[in-house]
């Protein structure tokens, strides 16, 4: 390893590392724009001049590897003019349009000039003017303003697998655009407003709305997938404005996807702000005190087999502790969180966890995907499958719909029939999977939710078993959850008790007329059509498809509004804070149950979040470990069987209105009509 001295400290880095990493080590601050530590290294911007002891000239810190005996000087005269030399040509064509700017107050550009420039210009001509780029309804350009650091093209290359982005011409009349001038149709595409260290990328529904002095910012987790991205929520008064990633290396290292990021105008849009009782055939307002009084006189006085819960996609830990203590207290064994028909078992946790880890990801040698788009279904997870494939020697083979994931792999086939093919040896991948040390198979809803997912979810296991996929060191037997509330139902038993039904026999029963109450917590996915002969109590935020049918609506709070726990599809305790308060009489959900446990006469054992959570923990340690890990006890799973013919067909169909809350957005209306029907109608590219 070199060891080099910068400003009189000796350091010591490792072997491959930059001057420029090198001196952040020792401490010293180094300005750049077009580098980026998950990029590749372009050395465009010229901002991280150093000097170094025997060089002829200055040196780009951020393109020169670090040397032994190398002697660097960050503070000089000479680096300091070189700094300023650089930052003037940077500004000269750049506009001076900072107050109409939404990147104003938060502009590396401003900041350094500040910092490193000389506070004047020798430039009297006049600036370049570059027309406006259509990158679709997500990124608004103002490419005046580009200093052609190209992180955005990097970023697009890279990290998101999409080559739209890219420069047209040369010198002065370098362009970045989207080669065929059409919308950029990448699921990661808002990450390029962050790289852009000008305003020349911006959020276009954001724009024009707020400054970052005005925000107030809550850290929290996202809730749209089941990755669990750290979010901050830059909130308005009583409006989320914006969300922003958050830096964590262990999951989504500080990216976010496009759903996550831009479906916060739905936070707004078609919300549950009063209860609601069906009077005459019409849902009208009420107090809250003559909804919970409905509900409790119809729940006591149904009796416990005729009494159903299902628990949906959105909802927290708190909320599903909440209900499954409630229908204990009623001895109702009919309740599920498994929205989809998932036929995932809560008795094994290694069975429907993402054993190997999203960050564990990188340490794998082999991969196979069945019955899954991760592109679509969790776009940071695909993400680091990429990264890990660019790294080379990482087969990946995909069983299931054929689909562009962005990276080169081996089609095998559609169905069952080739995972059988797989796990009785006869199939040349299953020699690379007996061959890698580290393989790992990613499972998705697609292959689990037929009516033969128990027997796919067996020969999966199969494979884990036979070809070493788990050892003492490794596990890589991996479930990938469309769901956020999915993991933390299943850790908390949110699954039916002896002799109930799950999701799919309870829809059955309640089109036969033998459920008479079905209690739906924010539960929107599923075949409502069937419940028209049942009692329904709704409790959620939007008014989706599980409000529409609805005898008694509770309003609840969004993620945003409430202090929760989720747990991501890795087995991630993560804590989402209240950035809001929810609109109207909504409440957050765990206070409604707990209400309507008293009303009901069954009071629940609780007043507090805290108590709360003491419960929770109770039920299932583990979650007491917030940001942690616990590893998952392998075991026995899944029922060995003939699984059936046929595709299996990727769970999520339109990847921008996958949830209540997207559903209510216009911004991602917007995208679904840009990229998914454009595609469909072969007036656009593929979404």
């Amino acid at each position: 390893m070199p060891t080099l001295t910068v400003d009189g400290v000796e350091i010591t880095v490792e072997n491959g590392a930059t001057i420029l990493q090198a001196c952040e080590e020792a401490g010293a601050e180094i300005p750049r724009f077009c580098y980026h530590e998950r990029l590749s290294i372009a050395g465009n911007c010229r901002m991280c001049l150093v000097e170094m002891e025997k060089a002829p000239k200055l040196v780009a810190s951020c393109a020169m590897p670090a040397g032994d005996g190398m002697v660097i000087h960050t503070n000089t005269e000479k680096v300091k003019n070189g700094r300023e030399g650089a930052m003037e040509f940077l500004l000269i064509n750049h506009p001076l349009d900072c107050p109409i700017c939404d990147q104003g107050g938060e502009c590396d550009l401003q900041d350094q000039s500040m910092t490193y420039g000389s506070g004047n210009s020798r430039y009297l001509e006049h600036k370049r003017a570059v027309k406006e780029k259509n990158m679709g309804p997500l990124v608004k350009t103002t490419m005046t303003r580009c200093i052609h650091c190209t992180r955005c093209v990097r970023f697009v290359t890279e990290v998101a697998g999409v080559d739209d982005l890219g420069a047209l011409n040369r010198g002065e009349n370098t362009e970045i655009v989207t080669y065929l001038e059409e919308a950029l149709n990448s699921e990661l595409s808002g990450n390029i407003i962050d790289l852009c260290p000008v305003g020349a990328l911006t959020s276009k529904p954001y724009a024009f709305t707020a400054r970052p002095w005005e925000l107030r910012k809550t850290e929290s987790i996202d809730v749209l997938d089941a990755v669990g991205a750290n979010i901050r929520i830059d909130s308005k008064g009583q409006e989320v404005m914006r969300i922003m990633p958050r830096l964590n290396e262990h999951v989504n290292e500080e990216w976010l996807s496009d759903r996550s990021r831009f479906s916060y105008d739905g936070l707004k849009r078609q919300r549950l702000d009063t209860p609601y009782l069906r009077k005459d055939g019409k849902l009208q307002p009420v107090g809250w005190s003559e909804a919970l009084t409905v509900v409790a006189e119809k729940l006591n006085d149904t009796d416990a087999s005729k009494i159903a819960a299902i628990a949906g996609d959105l909802a927290c830990a708190e909320s599903m502790k909440a209900l499954k203590d409630l229908m204990d207290a009623f001895e109702v064994a009919n309740i599920d969180c498994r929205q989809d028909g998932a036929k995932l078992s809560a008795a094994n946790r290694a069975s429907y966890l993402f054993n190997t880890t999203i960050a564990g990801i990188e340490d794998a040698d082999a991969l196979l995907i069945v019955g899954s788009n991760p592109r679509v279904e969790a776009s940071l997870v695909n993400a680091r499958i990429r990264k890990r494939w660019k790294k080379g020697n990482f087969p990946v083979a995909l069983i299931g719909e054929q689909v562009d994931l962005t990276y080169a792999h081996d089609y095998l086939g559609a169905g069952a029939a080739t995972l059988q093919e797989v796990a009785g040896g006869k199939h040349s991948f299953a020699d690379i999977l007996k061959k890698a040390e580290r393989p790992m198979i990613i499972v998705g809803q697609g292959a689990l939710t037929r009516d033969d997912g128990e027997a796919v979810l067996a020969l999966a296991k199969k494979i884990a078993d036979d070809f070493g996929l788990v050892k003492e060191d490794w596990n890589g037997f991996n479930i990938l959850h469309t769901a956020a509330a999915r993991v933390a139902g299943l850790d908390l038993g949110f699954v039916p008790g002896d002799g109930g039904e799950s999701v799919s026999g309870i829809l059955d029963d309640a089109a036969a007329g033998e459920m008479d109450v079905v209690y739906l917590l924010g539960a929107d996915e599923i075949d409502t059509a069937k419940l028209e002969k049942s009692f329904v109590i709704y409790q959620g935020s939007h008014g989706d498809a599980g409000a529409h049918v609805a005898d008694v609506i509770l309003p609840g709070a969004a993620y945003t509004e409430k202090d929760a726990l989720w747990v991501n599809m890795e087995g991630r305790p993560q804590l989402g804070n209240q950035a809001v308060y929810p609109p109207g009489e909504a409440r957050e959900d765990w206070t409604i149950i707990r209400a309507l446990s008293e009303q009901a006469g069954k009071t629940l054992p609780y007043n507090t979040i805290g108590e709360l959570r003491t419960k929770i923990v109770e039920a299932a340690p583990h979650l007491a470990n917030v940001d942690q890990l616990t590893v998952a006890d392998w075991g026995d799973f899944g029922k060995a069987g003939a699984p059936a013919d046929g595709a299996f067909k990727n769970p999520i169909a339109d990847n921008y209105l996958t949830n209540s809350i997207s559903r209510a957005s216009g911004i991602m209306a917007e995208c679904s009509a840009t990229f998914v029907a454009g595609s469909e109608e072969g007036t656009g590219t593929n979404g």
